[in-house]
């Protein structure tokens, strides 16, 4: 996940920077797509998310829930395999084609800058991190050849749909926040290669090795690390911040997969 892969799993992969929420958004949006269009982010479009909405006064019961739609903008290369998402709160880069850390973080502080230039953000409140990699076996190997053992569920000669583990840690980072949260989840399934429902490369198309639209045993490694707190608009700082997420999960990704997968993916 640093150094680049020949066959590298990660098949959809996010940073996110949240901020003092702008409310006006909608009116500085053109000037921030502006910016990134001169970068090469030259395809734009508003996204809709409808959600139920409960409203009730005190002591009153909850009236009938209401559909409320949240706009974000999505500020996308013309190939579609990266982009940005802007809301009045946050600024995600994203990318189905992802290559190392090296080249990912550097775009999330490019967007960055392109906001705080626009609107004079005033503090980061959280930074995160989040890959999703794929455990595709061929034909003649088995999922427990790529996964370490004690990921590998229960079996009782049953025919397994669906298994997931789950792990959460607390983590030491740097400089800005010093402890972390890190989500490290284990999906196994027979289906085509899929999303979380929270994660979806809106506006993105995959890789064609990853376009798998029939069903395949197969394991999803998902990797979630980000830090919570009041953090300054210090640029660099916010950068040694990101690396020092990425390193841990390194780490993690190392301990989840044995071997073979690395000689597999390398």
């Amino acid at each position: 996940m640093s150094e680049k892969m020949a066959n590298a799993p990660v098949y959809y992969a996010l940073a996110q920077a949240q901020f003092n929420p702008v409310a006006a958004m909608a009116k500085y949006v053109g000037e921030v797509q502006d910016i990134l269009r001169r970068d090469g982010y030259t395809s734009f479009e508003p996204h809709q998310v409808a959600h139920l909405q409960l409203t009730a006064a005190p002591g009153q019961a909850s009236s009938e829930p209401q559909v409320a739609h949240t706009t974000s903008w999505l500020i996308t290369k013309g190939d579609r395999a990266s982009g940005f998402i802007l809301s009045a709160a946050s600024i995600t880069f994203h990318s189905t084609h992802y290559e190392t850390s090296k080249e990912f973080i550097p775009e999330l502080l490019r967007g960055l800058k392109a906001v705080h230039k626009v609107v004079g953000l005033e503090h980061i409140s959280r930074l995160g991190l989040r890959y999703l990699d794929a455990v595709l076996p061929q034909s003649d190997e088995t999922i427990e050849q790529y996964l370490a053992d004690g990921l590998l569920g229960v079996h009782f000669g049953a025919t397994q749909r669906y298994a997931l583990n789950e792990s959460v840690f607390e983590t030491q980072s740097a400089p800005l926040v010093t402890r972390g949260t890190l989500v490290a989840r284990v999906h196994r399934m027979t289906s085509p290669l899929g999303y979380p429902p929270d994660m979806l490369p809106s506006g993105l198309i995959p890789m064609p090795k990853f376009d798998i639209k029939d069903a395949t045993p197969h394991a999803v490694i998902d990797t979630d690390h980000f830090v919570e707190g009041r953090m300054s608009l210090d640029f660099e700082k916010i950068d040694e911040q990101l690396v020092s997420l990425h390193a841990t999960m390194k780490l993690v990704f190392d301990a989840t997969v044995k071997d073979h997968a690395r000689a597999v993916w390398a």
